[in-house]
């Protein structure tokens, strides 16, 4: 057997960090601002908020955890913690997205009046703190659980955004369905990216060979290979949806000695890594026959 190692390391819990104290911050001064305002809709926005800062606190605890390298119980790692951090705020966002809707569609048949000045200033507040979150979401890594955040923290910059457009239409006209109607809107929207994420999450925790990898393509170079007389028992899988893993058997005709195969292996090593983005390469050498339909090797 062979083992292949490769790492790319494109951590972003520094912006998840920013993103969180950002968030935690402004859901305080929203829950005063609320009370002040004697504005319904910015108090349940707070609350939206308070639930959104506990799930960016959970994301940023297994995005820590997802570094921590192998042990006896998860001996890949914790690069699947990742992948659970986004599946968890996803439904966080799934469910805030359902309240949200509930809220705002009975209010387009019957809109209820709101302090619009106080609208207005936190809608401005609430855009470039939340704006700045996602630009620091923005340029950190790619992984699932910050894509996911990445939506997370777009829906509440959006949800800003409807507020104010929302608060300037309602200063100068007596409009206040269009509040919840644009409310509406962005939350589809949002809805949309997120179950995309979802799914993607959901294939990883269920080992479905990445998207851009095709287990034949795999199979059609390994077998070109001088020695290599048959590849099967192919498995691609992903830890995170950015570490591969790669495991086959390699039939030979079983006259080569350790040197010959090890050169062989190399082979294998070298046109995987020149074709395919994979980090983890684990290989069983047989013979012909060796992988029966009786044999206990390849069950």
């Amino acid at each position: 057997m062979g083992h292949d190692h490769h790492h790319h390391h494109h951590s972003g819990e520094g912006h998840i960090a920013t993103a969180f104290f950002l968030n935690l911050g402004f859901t305080i001064i929203e829950f005063i601002g609320g009370f002040l305002t004697n504005s319904v809709a910015i108090q349940s926005d707070a609350l939206h908020d308070a639930g959104d800062t506990a799930s960016l606190g959970l994301a940023w605890y297994l995005q820590r955890l997802s570094k921590k390298g192998g042990n006896s119980k998860f001996t890949f790692g914790y690069k699947r913690f990742n992948t659970l951090g986004a599946i968890m705020t996803g439904v966080i966002l799934v469910v805030g997205s359902i309240y949200i809707l509930s809220e705002a569609i009975p209010r387009i048949f019957f809109p209820e009046k709101t302090n619009v000045e106080g609208m207005m200033g936190l809608a401005v507040l609430g855009v470039i703190v939340n704006g700045i979150a996602v630009m620091r979401m923005r340029q950190g890594g790619k992984s699932l659980n910050e894509e996911m955040i990445s939506w997370h923290l777009l829906e509440d910059v959006l949800g800003w955004v409807v507020v104010l457009i929302g608060s300037v239409v309602m200063y100068f006209f007596d409009l206040p369905w269009i509040d919840p109607l644009l409310s509406i809107l962005i939350t589809i929207f949002i809805l949309r990216g997120v179950l995309k994420n979802l799914w993607k999450a959901s294939q990883i925790i269920l080992q479905a060979s990445p998207t851009d990898i095709d287990a034949e393509k795999i199979k059609e170079v390994l077998e070109k290979i001088e020695g290599v007389d048959n590849a099967h028992h192919l498995h691609v899988w992903t830890l995170d949806g950015e570490t591969n893993l790669f495991s086959a058997h390699i039939e030979t005709d079983g006259n080569q000695k350790l040197e010959e195969l090890k050169v062989i292996k190399k082979a294998i090593y070298e046109s995987i890594e020149d074709h395919f983005h994979i980090d983890h390469i684990t290989l069983e050498f047989e013979t012909e026959g060796e992988c029966g339909e009786d044999s206990t090797f390849c069950k």
